[in-house]
């Protein structure tokens, strides 16, 4: 499929608006840079969890898959904290930053998820994290509000992405 054909959704960005598009190909490049990858897709399946974005689910479940992070891991992501020691503790403070990130309240991040992350990434690796998990945020909201379905993938169809 090209850009020029457009898929079956309520909104397509990078042909409804590719200035914001290219722009957002950008920003996520940059806050992805210097980011662990596993670290990454954990971040990028439980956002996605926790804002019930399909679209963005079956593709970074397929990243996951293909940058061969253990299924079982992915699997246990809804019950991290439960987990044992399924997840380090690297990404259990990195998940429970994306957790309180993606759905702030009035508390906001607390200072004991915070000077979790900090205990274990500088602050140049924690400003590329809350940005990491900003982005995701920002693609399902996208996703969700322009019905892309499971299955498709901007990154195939949008030239801008690769």
């Amino acid at each position: 499929m090209s850009v020029r054909t457009r898929p079956s959704t309520r909104m397509w960005i990078p042909q409804d608006n590719p200035a914001v598009y290219k722009a957002l190909v950008a920003l996520q490049r940059a806050s992805s840079a210097g980011v662990d990858a596993e670290i990454g897709e954990l971040i990028s399946m439980r956002v996605s969890q926790l804002n019930g974005c399909a679209y963005c689910l079956h593709m970074h479940a397929g990243d996951a898959l293909a940058a061969r992070i253990d299924p079982h891991k992915l699997l246990m992501l809804p019950a991290w904290r439960e987990a044992g020691t399924v997840f380090d503790a690297r990404e259990r403070a990195v998940l429970g930053l994306a957790e309180q990130l993606t759905e702030l309240g009035e508390g906001g991040v607390t200072d004991d998820v915070f000077d979790d992350v900090r205990a274990h990434f500088d602050a140049v690796e924690t400003g590329q994290l809350v940005a990491a998990i900003a982005m995701i945020n920002t693609w399902n909201r996208i996703a969700i509000a322009g019905g892309y379905p499971a299955g498709l993938d901007e990154r195939r169809v949008s030239p801008a992405f690769g």
